[in-house]
């Protein structure tokens, strides 16, 4: 499984991962899988879950060229690096989730 996420360059006086992001921002969150509701239920519960105000009129839906596949781009409001963190995390152990960009 591929996957992105927001920068984790750690800083040198915390330790912590810093962002190249300032917060709250919009951010496209790309994610693929098999066609079929079982996946298109699933991707945008996961994101549902971290995104509550989520615009589903703004998701753009992407089939490959064979119709095997399918990509979401969610376009979010993200509040912080932790919330994007945990929605990678999320959508990363899902198995229905081919990939994350």
């Amino acid at each position: 499984m591929t996957s992105g996420g927001p920068d984790d360059t750690p800083t040198e006086d915390t330790g912590e991962p810093k962002s190249l992001l300032e917060f709250p921002c919009a951010y496209p969150l790309k994610v693929m899988g098999a066609a079929g509701d079982e996946f298109q239920t699933k991707a945008f519960e996961i994101v549902r879950r971290h995104v509550p105000d989520l615009n589903e009129s703004t998701v753009e839906t992407r089939t490959s060229q064979g119709g095997r596949y399918v990509s979401y781009t969610f376009r979010l409001n993200a509040t912080s690096r932790s919330q994007l963190d945990r929605l990678y995390s999320d959508l990363n152990q899902c198995k229905l989730v081919k990939a994350v960009l």
